[in-house]
């Protein structure tokens, strides 16, 4: 410090000097001038660059041809067969595998061995490019009056792994950039939850079809499987059916944290439940031109002094998992914008519906992004209903009242958004807002997530404090990428900022907000 002190009084007579040609007044009056504008340093840290462009507004991404290839695959007759199938297990409750007295092929647990047949045909499709799995465990029975397992019960989830492949890094990255084994372990799940119930949650004989709660999810993660295989991404994909939902969300449960201990790099959590687009008749209030993103601000295991300061900062909608969300909704503008029908995703900026719950929030729990995609107007005399006609009225989860058109363009919403985050590079790490003195700019600090490739780029984002999604944006130069640093002139008091990471065909990972740091 008095070193500084000592050059700041040295350098301080000299500032207001005019040197006249390369006079050794006018050197010293250069350097001094470099020293205090950060371009020359000794405290080891490189200085920030500086934007000198006016903001540029985000404009839609590029779509990328190999995903518009896997979208053009996606098939609602394919999706009509796999809810249809489900629809025949008569029953798909979760209380039903501990049933003897069933009629063959039907019940909880044909429907997950059916599932498990469909992911094992996508692999043998694709030369055994999936690992398939199941995750099978025995939750213990609760005597407890609200308890909705009572006795011990054998509950299944079935999962597809699609590891991330070289060859697509290589693509990616460029043939002269090498791979990183980063990439390929970090890892994006779709899920939908394949069991069903009708009015008494604990029935397990009765007709409970659940077609749109949840066949029509779980028919977007096995359409997602099948698509997204026929390519390959740098990033791992996960297409998972659970069971136990209806129960109480625990097999969503028990694998986010089967995750969390296998120590899974799950990036980002996609849950479709309750995507059919219901179809009753004279409900002119319905729109298949929207599909639901929820997704929750300030993540679920923030410690009470997190909580805190992300209130006081006013950074409560900027968690990963609504950050996560924002990423969805520019995928949709990316791969629907020319579409006629006009289908996007709109934000929710809260975790659920009212009085309702997801396999999200399991996973959301265990620390993971996570977010929860649902049709835009529900009919609740198809959802936990008895199949009946009563009064003119038909009650139940019908398919009958699935729009396979709907629940497609939610398949390809996302297959667009696993395979854009699989080909994005990782998030930036330690993200940093420097406060340490009052400034009209803002200088920004991060590292460089794991493996980013040599072509990516930073890229800043901001929005307006009352805005909810990013608006405008400053790409870092790639000269200057690795500096990790840059000062903007714009009052971090008046915005939100965010850092994110891209490609250059760009794909971006989900933007991170700045902490401040002194």
């Amino acid at each position: 410090m008095k070193r500084i002190q000592g050059l700041h009084r040295f350098c301080g007579g000299r500032a207001g000097r005019r040197a006249e040609g390369a006079s050794p007044a006018a050197v010293v009056t250069i350097l001094c001038a470099l020293v205090f504008a950060g371009l020359i340093t000794g405290t080891g840290r490189a200085a920030p660059a500086r934007s000198t462009g006016a903001a540029q507004p985000i404009a839609t991404a590029p779509a990328d041809p190999a995903i518009a290839r896997a979208l053009a695959d996606v098939s609602a007759t394919h999706i009509r067969q796999t809810v249809t199938a489900l629809v025949d297990f008569h029953t798909r409750n979760t209380l039903s595998s501990m049933d003897s007295d069933l009629p063959p092929k039907t019940g909880v647990t044909a429907a997950a061995k059916w599932i498990e047949q469909q992911f094992t045909a996508i692999s043998d499709a694709c030369h055994g490019c999936l690992e398939v799995k199941t995750d099978t465990f025995t939750q213990p029975g609760d005597d407890a009056p609200r308890s909705r397992v009572k006795v011990p019960t054998t509950i299944t989830n079935v999962y597809a792994i699609m590891r991330g492949s070289e060859a697509a890094q290589a693509i990616m990255r460029g043939s002269d950039a090498g791979t990183d084994p980063g990439q390929a372990s970090r890892m994006y799940l779709v899920t939908g939850h394949y069991d069903s119930r009708r009015t008494d949650v604990m029935d397990s004989h009765g007709i409970a079809p659940g077609a749109n709660d949840d066949a029509s999810g779980t028919a977007v993660s096995i359409e997602c499987a099948r698509v997204l295989s026929r390519h390959r991404w740098p990033s791992t994909l996960v297409c998972v059916a659970v069971a136990g939902e209806e129960q109480g969300l625990l097999g969503s449960a028990h694998l986010a944290k089967l995750a969390k201990d296998q120590g899974w790099q799950l990036a980002g959590v996609l849950n479709n439940d309750i995507v059919g687009g219901d179809t009753t008749p004279g409900d002119t209030l319905q729109d298949k031109t929207r599909i639901r993103v929820f997704s929750q601000g300030i993540p679920a295991t923030a410690p009470p002094e997190e909580i805190k300061r992300t209130l006081a900062l006013g950074l409560e909608s900027d968690g990963p998992s609504r950050e996560l969300a924002r990423l969805v909704a520019g995928v949709g503008r990316t791969y629907f914008h020319t579409n006629p029908a006009g289908f996007r995703p709109v934000l929710e900026f809260r975790l659920d519906r009212f009085l309702r719950g997801g396999d999200h929030l399991s996973f959301n729990q265990q620390g993971f992004a996570a977010v929860r995609l649902t049709e835009w107007r529900e009919n609740f005399d198809h959802q936990h209903q008895d199949v009946r006609l009563e009064n003119g009225k038909q009650y139940g989860d019908l398919l009958k009242f699935v729009d396979f058109n709907y629940v497609a363009n939610v398949a390809r919403l996302n297959a667009a958004t696993l395979a854009t985050l699989a080909s994005a590079p990782a998030a930036p790490e330690e993200v940093r807002i420097v406060t340490s003195n009052l400034d009209n700019n803002s200088t920004l600090r991060w590292k460089p997530g794991p493996g980013m490739p040599a072509k990516a780029h930073i890229d800043i984002v901001w929005r307006d404090t009352s805005a909810p999604d990013w608006q405008y944006h400053q790409p870092v130069p790639a000269a200057d990428t690795r500096n990790s640093s840059m000062t903007l002139p714009i009052s971090k008091d008046n915005v939100i900022f965010g850092v994110r990471a891209c490609n250059p065909a760009g794909q971006c990972s989900p933007a991170v907000a700045p902490l401040p740091e002194r």
